[in-house]
């Protein structure tokens, strides 16, 4: 079955006649009847009753042309959206994290390019949704972290959907909590200090593995944990129950204002300090758009004046 006997029936259909469908679709009489009947042959159904008076459509036909008639419209629907270049749009997803960094560098990229030709999508989100998300070319950069703890699970997932990683910065380990927290006044934080209080961390749904942890630190123990699924929960979680995030340190107040306080992590021998390596995944052997460079460098630019 083909587009083009698709179209040779619903024709037929409308003009109640192989002579005029044959003339407006400017083929010959035997050549549509041949057509319409390989069709027919094909499916094994009866689409016209042919009498000296024309053709009608029979019970079968009537069924078979309802699908094929929205299966044609849907087909005319895609083939203008694509001929008419006036009609295209230059299309921009990113997949990360939660990091309001990497938020605030979308914000900025969008209001450079405006939203009147570009079509722009970010999702903050799960782990392996990141590295899924770019591996089936859904998004065109991931934005995530690598430790020592996590490189090793990390490398070989990105081998797995044929993604490359690119550094951007490096960070300490810091408390991220709300400026009201009786630790937020601290010059620094031990893990002792933190163990009262309960620690926040993003579910990781169906991958709840401490390599897809988003946070930093988390082979150490924290007794208390509490998961979310946003970054507006935790900060409001933060206010009232006093619990706190690991993370890089980097934040936007533009984003999260000026209520939430980033305070230096505390090493000792028995809880040492791991350094986040943040960066970003596109597939492998692929070119950065236009707006995808801009994006990379404007969180470049938001990296080196911190």
């Amino acid at each position: 079955m083909t587009l083009q006997q698709l179209l040779y029936v619903l024709t037929v259909s409308d003009e109640k006649s192989m002579n005029k469908a044959a003339e407006k679709l400017f083929v010959s009489q035997p050549t549509l009847t041949s057509a319409i009947q390989s069709l027919e042959k094909e499916l094994d159904i009866q689409i016209f009753n042919r009498t000296s008076h024309g053709v009608t459509v029979t019970q079968q036909g009537q069924e078979f042309l309802t699908y094929a008639r929205q299966l044609y419209q849907q087909y005319e629907l895609l083939k203008n959206r694509y001929e008419d270049v006036s009609l295209r749009r230059n299309k921009f997803r990113v997949s990360c994290q939660h990091y309001s960094f990497a938020t605030k560098a979308f914000v900025d990229t969008v209001k450079k390019y405006g939203t009147s030709k570009y079509d722009f999508a970010i999702s903050e989100t799960k782990t392996m949704h990141v590295i899924e998300d770019v591996g089936n070319s859904l998004s065109e950069i991931g934005i995530l972290y690598l430790s020592n703890y996590n490189r090793r699970f990390m490398m070989k997932q990105f081998d797995e959907w044929n993604l490359e990683f690119h550094k951007l910065a490096n960070c300490d380990a810091f408390v991220y909590l709300y400026k009201g927290h009786p630790l937020a006044k601290k010059k620094s934080i031990t893990y002792e200090e933190l163990l009262p209080y309960p620690n926040m961390t993003f579910d990781q749904g169906d991958n709840p593995s401490m390599y897809t942890a988003e946070e930093i630190l988390v082979e150490n123990e924290f007794p208390r944990k509490i998961q979310v699924n946003d970054r507006a929960t935790m900060l409001n979680l933060m206010r009232g129950l006093n619990g706190y995030t690991l993370c890089s340190g980097i934040i936007s107040r533009d984003l999260n204002g000026d209520d939430y306080v980033v305070v230096p992590y505390e090493a000792n021998v028995e809880n040492p300090n791991s350094m986040m390596e943040i960066g970003y995944i596109t597939r492998k052997n692929t070119v950065l758009s236009e707006i995808g460079s801009t994006y990379i460098q404007t969180m470049k630019d938001y990296f080196s004046n911190k």
